[in-house]
């Protein structure tokens, strides 16, 4: 979105901003024989300078005519005072070579044919705003940029001299709801495409968190911040994005196993003990009733507690505490075998 187009409405409600992308400077192209005739002076040196002109500001909808009618409220010029013409950039281009408009107004990158013909033809001037670091005081959207010299062509020194301009800033915007994975993945896109040097940026200038009109997404201030997320240095997008996610996740985990490691093996071995040790109360009651019970009647109790132990199964660290219960059984079985009978 251009810089200063922000809507007032609800449309704009629910959206963040990935970052200022590049400038989009106000190109103000007009006729010196426009100049010539209207104001008797071979350039136009200031905005009050338009009334009386036809120029065009763009279509309706397009962030040029707001831009247009701030740059005229800046300068207390009456918008009724000029004929502004609001038609495509093309046509009005058109009309602008064969005379029919004064001057056009658009906002675009550098890069844009329309202004690099506009830039060569003879007979066509481009504004020069002297004023440019006022106009950035007055409206906190624009920045004030230098059109070099010669910068169009060098071997034609066009233009002869730095031209001051003003521009908005192009802004990457998406819903707040974007999944911040995505959002990791438009800001790296942003600084491939856009990170190169041009005729007004340095190299690295753009992208960058300047946007003094929405909220910088978390995700994209933290790209700003530290750049790369490390894990995806190393790894493919997909782990290191999940990684990235989950980390809280595991260290909850981590959290909760810690103490659970404590608490877990105990348990496990009360429970492997208990298959053993239940069978004790049982032998110790055979071995109670020795004297009120007759011999053969515990011997078949004690045969029957012998079968279904040998039938316990337990992992072999265990395995010396069955073997004793075993002996245990044998021993009980002897005393019974031994016992007087009355």
């Amino acid at each position: 979105m251009q810089g200063g187009a922000a809507a007032t409405n609800d449309a704009d409600e629910g959206l963040q901003s990935l970052g200022s992308m590049f400038h989009e400077p106000v190109w103000l192209f007009y006729r010196a024989d426009s100049a010539q005739r209207l104001l008797k002076k071979p350039r136009l040196e200031r905005l009050t300078q338009l009334a009386g002109w036809r120029v065009n500001i763009g279509v309706p909808g397009s962030g040029v005519p707001p831009l247009a009618y701030r740059l005229l409220d800046a300068n207390r010029i009456d918008a009724a005072s000029l004929t502004l013409i609001q038609q495509p950039q093309t046509p009005a281009v058109a009309e602008l070579l064969e005379g029919t408009l004064d001057a056009v107004v658009m906002a675009s990158a550098p890069e844009s044919l329309i202004v690099q013909m506009l830039l060569q033809t003879p007979g066509i001037e481009l504004f020069d705003f002297a004023q440019a670091d006022a106009y950035t005081r007055r409206l906190g959207f624009l920045s004030a940029v230098t059109l070099p010299r010669g910068v169009v062509d060098l071997a034609r020194d066009m233009p002869p001299a730095d031209v001051h301009m003003v521009a908005p800033t192009a802004t990457l915007v998406a819903r707040e709801g974007l999944h911040p994975a995505l959002v990791q993945l438009f800001v790296q896109a942003a600084r491939d495409v856009h990170g190169e040097p041009g005729w007004f940026q340095r190299k690295g200038e753009f992208p960058n968190a300047r946007d003094g009109e929405r909220t910088l997404a978390p995700e994209a201030e933290r790209f700003y911040r530290s750049g790369v997320p490390w894990l995806q240095r190393y790894l493919p997008f997909w782990m290191a994005n999940l990684v990235d996610r989950m980390w809280i996740a595991l260290l909850s985990i981590v959290a909760v196993l810690l103490p659970l490691s404590r608490v877990v093996p105990p348990l496990v071995e009360l429970r492997i003990r208990s298959r053993v040790f239940r069978w004790y109360g049982q032998l110790r009651e055979i071995e109670a009733s020795v004297a009120s019970k007759q011999a053969a009647e515990l011997l078949d109790e004690l045969d029957d507690i012998e079968s279904k132990v040998n039938a316990v199964q337990v992992p072999l660290s265990y395995a010396d505490e069955l073997y004793a219960l075993k002996s245990h059984i044998q021993l009980v079985r002897r005393r019974l075998q031994t016992a007087p009978t009355g």
